[in-house]
């Protein structure tokens, strides 16, 4: 399931954090890559411990954590502290599958990759290239979005970073492990849950309906949980 969270920052969010990251100190981006990643990636990333990234992460974590779209779709046990790139002059990052597991150090926890998660912070208009493309089972997804959106990906998936050419592409990207670890079962609670939500909204009665099919949703998400 690909899905775009339009407007997950504010302008004012955007903006602060483009600010913060243009004043950043950076380190290539490779030094965080495994083997076989660090022969395709030509980028560069904050260092995990800067204060810079884990402050704007802990922002960002608070606009997912009020974001319902989001919710519903990633169904979030656990989330990686977000992580900051910068690709610029040439920067890409080639056809890759991102780690299964992340360590965390700091929380004492490992974390499964089940959904990848990207936050545009630059303008398309800031930068030529850096399209973020994503192989799924039908087709290929070329994406590139406004200062402030996400878009929410498997993370099992083929991925690359097509160059940037000119101007600079910032963004945050990161994985969240959830408490549904099939991709085609997150797709049946999530259509489900946006049915629910569209019927609660335009329905004028039959609540015994509405009641019923949210029982399904929680049955079917206490069946398929893994905490």
């Amino acid at each position: 399931m690909l899905i775009t969270l339009p407007k997950l920052l504010s302008p004012e969010e955007t903006t602060h954090c483009r600010n913060a990251l243009e004043a950043a100190n950076w380190v290539d981006g490779r030094q965080t890559a495994g083997h076989f990643a660090a022969q395709v990636k030509q980028n560069q990333q904050l260092a995990l411990d800067n204060p810079v990234g884990q402050q704007l992460g802990d922002l960002i974590l608070k606009a997912l954590s009020r974001n319902q779209r989001f919710i519903a779709a990633a169904l979030p046990l656990r989330i990686l502290p977000p992580r900051f790139n910068r690709y610029t002059g040439g920067g890409t990052y080639g056809k890759h599958i991102d780690n299964a597991i992340f360590h965390v150090p700091e929380l004492r926890q490992q974390i499964r990759s089940d959904i990848s998660i990207t936050v545009f912070l630059s303008e398309p208009s800031q930068y030529e290239g850096g399209e973020l493309v994503i192989d799924d089972n039908y087709a290929q997804q070329r994406i590139k979005l406004a200062a402030g959106d996400a878009v929410v990906y498997p993370g099992n998936s083929l991925h690359h970073v097509t160059p940037v050419t000119s101007g600079v592409r910032l963004a945050s990207f990161f994985w969240i492990q959830s408490l549904v670890r099939q991709a085609n079962r997150r797709q049946i609670l999530f259509d489900l849950d946006q049915s629910i939500q569209t019927l609660a909204s335009t329905s004028s009665g039959n609540s015994d309906a509405l009641e019923r099919l949210s029982g399904v949703y929680h049955n079917l998400l206490r069946e398929w949980s893994d905490t």
